[in-house]
C-alpha cells in the first residue's frame, strides 16, 4: 500500500535543470520524473491527462516505426505535436539506421524536445524483425543507428533501453556486467541520455527491477541516466534514487488509468506536499472526459480505445466492477456515457471515497493489447 504523503521531506532530486545536450540545440529537463512512451496508451489525449498534474515533465509520443512514417502511415503522431503545451519528445524504432536518421529529421521539423530511439520492447514481433530490444543482440547495428540519428538532427538524441537480451536474478553479476558495457557502447555511439529499465528482454516484466544493476551503469557513464521498472509511486521513487543515484526515474505501467502519477512523484521527489489521489468521483469525471475526447477523435472507434482507459480508472469504489464489465461490453460510446453517469449519480447519494490501496495503477484490468514499451 502506498501511504498517504502529505508533509514535505527533503528532496531527492537536484533543483536545478537536468542539461541534455544535442548536436547544436541543447534542452533542459525542468522536472525530473518522465512518463514512459506506452504503445497504445500515450496518445495525445492520455497526454494532456498526464499534463494536469505534471506540466513541466518530458511526455513521449507511443513509438513510431521509422519505415512506416517513410511509407507515409503514422504521420499523425509526430504532426500533432504542434497540439501540445510542454515538452515532448518522439520515440522512434527501426532497424534501418538510414530510416531512422531520415525520421528523426521529420521529428524536429515537427517541434520535438528530442528524439528518443526504442532500444527495449521486449514484444516478440518487433524484436523479431531487429527493432527494440532486438538491437540488443546486434551493438554494432544499434552504434550505427544512434550514430546516424545524432548526425541528422540537431536536438539531442536519447535511447530507452533493456539490461540486455537475457538473464535474470541468478545471472545478476554478468547481466550488469553486460549491461554497463552495452550502454557504454551506446553513449560512445552519440547518446545524450539513457533510459534504463532494470529487466533483461528475456525478463519481460516479471521479477523485480535491478535498481543495482542500473547503478553499476550510473557510475560508469558520463552522460544522464534516468531509471525505469517498478517505480511505482512516491516511496518506490525515493527508494529507486537512492540505490540507483539516477538522474531521474520514468514511469510507466504505474501510470495507466493513473495520469495524476507522474505529477504525484515528482512533487514528493521535489520535497513538497503531495497531492492526494483523485477521489472516485473525479476519477469518474475524467473517464468520461477522456471518453469524449477519444470519440471526438476517432469515431466509434474511440470506444474501443477507451475501453481500456475506463477499466483501468474505475477501480476502488463501491459497483466499480459490475461498472468496469458493462463498460466493456457497452455497444456505443453513449450507452459509456450513461454508465458513467449512473455510477457518478451513485455517488453522489452516498458511494465511499476510493482506497488509496487500489489506486497506483492498473492491477486487475489488461488491456486488449498490452503496451509493450514500458
Amino acid at each position: 500500500m502506498e501511504p498517504m504523503d502529505r508533509c514535505p521531506r527533503q528532496p531527492l532530486l537536484q533543483p536545478a535543470p537536468l542539461t541534455i545536450h544535442g548536436n547544436g540545440v541543447d534542452r533542459q529537463l525542468r522536472c525530473r520524473v518522465l512518463q514512459s512512451p506506452l504503445t497504445g496508451v500515450s496518445d495525445r489525449i492520455f497526454r494532456e491527462l498526464v499534463r494536469r498534474w505534471a506540466p513541466e515533465a518530458l511526455l513521449y509520443t507511443e513509438m513510431v516505426n521509422a519505415t512506416s512514417l517513410e511509407l507515409g502511415h503514422g504521420r499523425g503522431k509526430v504532426e500533432e505535436l504542434a497540439l501540445e503545451a510542454g515538452p515532448i519528445a518522439v520515440q522512434l524504432f527501426d532497424h534501418r539506421p538510414e530510416a531512422m536518421a531520415e525520421a528523426a529529421r521529420r521529428a524536429e521539423a515537427a517541434g520535438a524536445f528530442l528524439v528518443d530511439i526504442n532500444m527495449g520492447c521486449p514484444v516478440r514481433k518487433i524484436a523479431r524483425k531487429g527493432g527494440g530490444s532486438g538491437l540488443i543482440r546486434d551493438p554494432d547495428l544499434a552504434a550505427r543507428i544512434v550514430a546516424a540519428v545524432a548526425a541528422s538532427v540537431q536536438i539531442p538524441v536519447t535511447v530507452k533501453t533493456r539490461l540486455g537480451w537475457c538473464g535474470g536474478a541468478p545471472q545478476a553479476a554478468a547481466l550488469s556486467a553486460t549491461a554497463v558495457d552495452w550502454c557504454r557502447r551506446l553513449e560512445q555511439a552519440g547518446a545524450r541520455l539513457l533510459t534504463l529499465h532494470g529487466r533483461s528482454r528475456e525478463q519481460g516484466f516479471r521479477g523485480q527491477a535491478d535498481w543495482l544493476a542500473i547503478a553499476a551503469v550510473k557510475r560508469a557513464l558520463t552522460i544522464p541516466l534516468i531509471a525505469n521498472g517498478d517505480v511505482k509511486g512516491p516511496e518506490e521513487a525515493r527508494h529507486c534514487l537512492a540505490v540507483t543515484g539516477a538522474d531521474g526515474v520514468m514511469v510507466g505501467r504505474a501510470s495507466m488509468g493513473a495520469p495524476w502519477q507522474v505529477g504525484r512523484i515528482a512533487t514528493a521527489l521535489e520535497g513538497r506536499p503531495v497531492p492526494p489521489v483523485p477521489a472516485a468521483a473525479e476519477r469518474l469525471a475524467l473517464a468520461a472526459g477522456q471518453l469524449e475526447a477519444l470519440v471526438e477523435a476517432r469515431g466509434e472507434q474511440g470506444l474501443l480505445i477507451a475501453r481500456k482507459h475506463l477499466g483501468w480508472t474505475c477501480q476502488g469504489f463501491a459497483g466499480a466492477a459490475e461498472l468496469r464489465h458493462r463498460l466493456m461490453v457497452a455497444p456505443t460510446p453513449a450507452a459509456a456515457r450513461e454508465l458513467l453517469a449512473r455510477a457518478a449519480d451513485g455517488l453522489r447519494s452516498g458511494a465511499r471515497r476510493l482506497d488509496t490501496a487500489e489506486v497506483a495503477g492498473p492491477t486487475r484490468v489488461r488491456a486488449a493489447a498490452d503496451p509493450g514499451n514500458r
